[in-house]
């Protein structure tokens, strides 16, 4: 095969590797799950390149993104669920659907119109869709109530705050944040005890049970979870980095230093923002 600008190459390329007798061994296995988080982790690169402005990188991971799409619904078609056509059809009709003052005789001439007329489309098709899930037994739990306005679609540190926000509506929170503390000092004893047991699934869920209680005192000391952990993040970069530097200064590498000496340098570069 050779490279095309023709979107039905890519589609024979995913046939290819996912051929029972003569595709990818890695490829063939994988699931909507499996790959779930690749899918997830692409988007994050295509926010990442626009960014930092890169339009080539840009152009990459576009490919990479329209790839998952691809996968996806391949795996879809080899279950008889839907095609990479259905998909296309579904997208031309709900953007012909949404935009009634392009494609039919709506008006909508200003920004703001053009958003209340398509928020009100999505409730209509959002409607349409719960009565279909209905109608094949689909239960929509998670969905409905006071807490369904709530995507859970979100990143999870941003669904936590969202549905912690939503239950604060009808007082379903805590009146001041150091209560939260203790609730953290609970939870960290309580995934000691998981960790102890040894419990894989069990230590998951006391992980999850403790980065929602500190996503809670964040909301309630007006510091965004997922900017602070950004924050910590470029912190964590910058200070690994000045290890690295000051090991590769001295000869050494970072294969070959040990934990002591790496964490005297960590601690080394905290000095050193402190007199920035």
């Amino acid at each position: 095969m050779q490279p095309s600008k023709d979107i039905a190459q890519l589609i024979d390329i995913m046939a290819a590797l996912r051929d029972p007798q003569t595709g990818c061994p890695w490829d063939i296995v994988q699931t909507f799950e499996t790959i779930k988080p690749y899918t997830l982790e692409e988007a994050y690169e295509v926010a990442d390149a626009i960014e930092r402005n890169d339009p080539d990188d840009l152009c990459d991971e576009l490919g990479d993104l329209l790839l998952q799409v691809v996968f996806h619904a391949r795996i879809a078609e080899e279950a008889g669920l839907f095609s990479f056509g259905d998909v296309v059809e579904a997208i031309t009709r709900k953007m012909i659907r949404r935009h009634p003052h392009v494609f039919a005789r709506s008006e909508a001439d200003t920004p703001e119109a053009v958003k209340l007329q398509w928020d009100a489309i999505k409730r209509q098709e959002k409607q349409e869709r719960a009565e279909r899930r209905s109608s094949r037994g689909i239960a929509e739990v998670l969905n409905a109530g006071h807490l369904g306005s709530v995507q859970r679609s979100f990143p999870a540190l941003t669904e936590a705050v969202k549905l912690q926000e939503q239950a604060a509506k009808v007082g379903f929170d805590w009146d001041k944040a150091e209560p939260i503390l203790d609730k953290i000092e609970e939870e960290i004893g309580e995934l000691r005890e998981a960790l102890q047991g040894g419990n894989e699934a069990k230590i998951s869920d006391e992980l999850g049970d403790l980065l929602f209680a500190l996503v809670n005192i964040g909301r309630h000391v007006k510091a965004d979870p997922e900017q602070a952990l950004r924050g910590t993040n470029v912190k964590f970069r910058r200070r690994f980095a000045h290890i690295e530097k000051m090991l590769t200064s001295e000869g050494e590498s970072l294969d070959e230093a040990t934990l002591e000496r790496m964490e005297a340098l960590w601690q080394d570069a905290k000095r050193f923002e402190r007199r920035s």
